[in-house]
């Protein structure tokens, strides 16, 4: 058997994708404007979660620790590392909202709702798919 097809060059490229976080970003025409999520690396979405670890002592133990993920602080840190346009990284944009960091910016320019249905969107743009569309469906009924 060939090990062609898992070569890097016969991969197909995760495609970027145009979403519209919110309704409330419009263009000159009044349009709503989409931003731009990125597929990351494995690589690079571990580097993001060891950053979301918590040593914690377990209670009674002494020098024993657990490790816990803090996962509203990585899909923050997801959600900025994903998103390509608007840089979130931008100087002007951050002052605009008086934010220190993309991850702050991300939640000042998105409301509650919008920021959760963004980070599910980016959630899916990277491969995190939870169960079926039908269960999904169920879900909103």
């Amino acid at each position: 058997m060939s090990l062609t097809a898992f070569l890097a060059q016969n991969a197909e490229k995760v495609e970027n994708v145009k979403y519209v976080a919110s309704e409330r970003f419009k263009d000159a025409n009044g349009n709503p404007v989409p931003w731009e999520i990125r597929c990351i690396s494995s690589e690079e979405d571990e580097k993001l979660r060891r950053k979301c670890v918590q040593h914690i002592q377990v209670p009674g133990k002494k020098n024993q620790y657990t490790s816990e993920t803090d996962y509203s602080l990585y899909l923050g840190k997801l959600g900025a590392a994903c998103t390509v346009y608007p840089n979130l990284d931008n100087e002007e944009l951050q002052d605009s909202y008086g934010a220190m960091g993309a991850e702050s910016l991300l939640k000042k320019m998105l409301t509650p709702g919008e920021y959760a249905d963004y980070l599910n969107k980016v959630q899916e743009v990277c491969g995190f798919e939870y169960g079926t569309n039908e269960e999904k469906n169920e879900a909103k009924n």
